[in-house]
C-alpha cells in the first residue's frame, strides 16, 4: 500500500484514482472545481478543493509525506509545467506528470517529473498493434526492443508440453502466462501441455514475435 496524492481530476485522474484505491493504496485528490471530486470521495482518504499553481496550496497539503505524486493536468500545460516544478521544490519523493506531446514531456522532465505518462499515445500505439495482426490479443510495450504479446499458440506446438515445443530455444520467447476463457495462469511449468483453444501470454523482441505471427494461419 502507497501514499499517493492526485493533482487533477479530469477524466484520466478519475480513472487513476479509482483503480489506484481499488488496488489498496490511499489517495488524496485534488482540483480546483468542487464537482469533479464529489463522486470520487468513496475513493479517497482526503480531497480538497484548491489551486495547484498556488504555493500555498501545495504546501498545506504535505508534499513530502507521498510516496507517489500525479500531476493530471491535460489541458493547460503551462499549468501542469508550473506544479510539477513546485512539487518538486516542495520535496515530492517521486512526481509523474502526465504529457501530450514529447516536447511537453522534455520540458517536464527538466522542471521536476521523475517520469512522463503519454495515456493517449500509450492507448493509440496499443490498438494499432492490436489491431494491426490478426492474432494479437493484447500488447504491453515494455521497451522499444521487447514486448509481452496475447496470442493463439502455433499449430506444431498444440499437445507438447513447454519443453517438447522448444519455444524458448527456438524461438527465443519466453511463455508468461495461459489464458483460457478469460483466466489466466501465471508461470506454467515446463510439464505444461499446450492446448489449442488457449492463448499464450509471451515476452520477447518484436521482431521475435513478429516472425511467429507470420507463421500463424
Amino acid at each position: 500500500m502507497k501514499s499517493i496524492l492526485i493533482i487533477g481530476m479530469g477524466r484520466f485522474g478519475r480513472h487513476l484514482c479509482m483503480n489506484l484505491s481499488e488496488l489498496g493504496n490511499e489517495i488524496m485528490i485534488v482540483d480546483a472545481k468542487e464537482e469533479t471530486l464529489e463522486e470520487l470521495l468513496p475513493y479517497v482518504v482526503s480531497a480538497k478543493i484548491g489551486d495547484c499553481t498556488n504555493e500555498a496550496v501545495l504546501r498545506s497539503l504535505g508534499i513530502a509525506n507521498f510516496d507517489l505524486i500525479f500531476v493530471c493536468i491535460g489541458t493547460n500545460f503551462q499549468s501542469s509545467l508550473e506544479i510539477t516544478s513546485l512539487v518538486k521544490e516542495l520535496g515530492g519523493r517521486h512526481v509523474i506528470s502526465k504529457a501530450n506531446r514529447d516536447i511537453h514531456a522534455k520540458f517536464l522532465l527538466r522542471n521536476g517529473a521523475d517520469e512522463v505518462i503519454y495515456p493517449d499515445r500509450d492507448i493509440a500505439e496499443k490498438l494499432a498493434v492490436r489491431y494491426s495482426a490478426n492474432h494479437v490479443f493484447d500488447y504491453i510495450e515494455l521497451t522499444d526492443e521487447f514486448s509481452i504479446y496475447e496470442i493463439p499458440p502455433l499449430p506444431e506446438w498444440v499437445g507438447k508440453n513447454l519443453v517438447e515445443a522448444n519455444i524458448r530455444h527456438k524461438y527465443h520467447i519466453s511463455v508468461l502466462a495461459t489464458k483460457k476463457e478469460g483466466k489466466a495462469k501465471l508461470m506454467p511449468p515446463a510439464t505444461y501441455v499446450i492446448q489449442e483453444d488457449e492463448h499464450l501470454m509471451v515476452i520477447g523482441k518484436k521482431t521475435d514475435i513478429d516472425s511467429i505471427l507470420k507463421k500463424l494461419p
